[in-house]
């Protein structure tokens, strides 16, 4: 399935510029968020089956593709209220909201700030579900890293990157996606703005142990809502162990392995991708206004022992 970019539009919220691509026009409304150094047209291989009978949000976030890049904000909350705001600026009230990476973090954010608004979570391959994340992630929190970054964006290693990715891929080899990936994402960096974004978005999620921010002691309260995991069996940045680990801990959520995919599987195998996604959301009913169920969650589970930092 070969990749499809919609046009982008773009809207000033608060006086800041956000950047989405729209696609479709059913009744279900399909909130997509990226990951970090990544953008939109991440999307752009799944949008047209998603689209067929729903309304696709992908939005750039800030810091991130063609949104601004302005000294703010770029925490998980943040993000997810820009999100809300873009939603209901655009006449929307409620979304399935799907994240990946990164932006599976913001979605659990977005469900935890805006429960009303969140009819299901699909969390994709996503950060906030365990401590281990890539090596390199880890480096670029450490002091002194903004110098590197730099030498890295500017790189022929990065173009050599991008060359083996495209050519393992070519031959089904999924190493290709994510070396591809991560090249693209790195080549970003060649600006001041896109990297002070970019260090500002991994620190406060991220530093030298791995991921600082963790979901595992608030999921309870997402209980009523539909939730499906999917993930690459062989992710190279964020491992599948993270995936099946929440799947034991609430077995209610629906979990898929793909298993010829790494840390896109939405760029690995988007038809296998979209089947899952389109199959949950057709089988599942929207949660209800959750605000009254999670008092009632909240004050059950005062007694529960306090986790780590929680996105959700």
């Amino acid at each position: 399935m070969r990749l499809i970019e919609s046009d982008v539009s773009h809207l000033t919220l608060h006086g800041e510029r956000i950047a989405y691509r729209k696609a479709g026009s059913g009744p279900d409304v399909l909130l997509l968020i990226h990951g970090i150094t990544s953008d939109s047209t991440v999307w752009g291989r799944v949008t047209p089956g998603l689209a067929r009978g729903a309304t696709v949000l992908a939005p750039d976030l800030a810091g991130h593709g063609e949104s601004h890049r302005a000294r703010t904000d770029y925490s998980l909350g943040a993000h997810a209220s820009t999100l809300r705001d873009l939603l209901l600026t655009l006449g929307h009230t409620r979304a399935t909201v799907v994240g990946h990476s990164l932006g599976g973090g913001v979605a659990m954010q977005f469900a935890y700030q805006f429960p009303e608004m969140c009819e299901r979570i699909v969390l994709v391959d996503s950060g906030g579900l365990g401590r281990e994340v890539s090596a390199l992630l880890r480096a670029a929190t450490l002091p002194g890293s903004e110098l590197v970054l730099p030498l890295l964006a500017a790189s022929r290693l990065l173009d050599a990157g991008a060359k083996l990715g495209g050519l393992l891929g070519r031959v089904g080899l999924r190493l290709g996606t994510d070396l591809e990936q991560m090249a693209r994402g790195h080549a970003t960096l060649a600006d001041g703005e896109s990297r002070a974004a970019f260090l500002h978005t991994l620190r406060s999620v991220v530093d030298h142990g791995g991921q600082r921010v963790s979901a595992a002691n608030r999921l309870y309260l997402a209980e009523h809502v539909p939730m499906l995991l999917i993930w690459g069996e062989h992710d190279s940045i964020i491992p599948v162990a993270h995936a099946h680990a929440t799947h034991e801990a609430l077995p209610a959520t629906e979990l898929a392995v793909l298993e010829r995919s790494g840390h896109f599987p939405q760029l690995d195998e988007p038809e296998r991708f979209l089947e899952e996604l389109l199959d949950f959301v057709a089988r599942t009913e929207p949660a209800e206004d959750g605000l009254r169920l999670w008092r009632g969650r909240l004050v059950a589970g005062r007694g529960r022992r306090a986790g780590s930092r929680a996105a959700l």
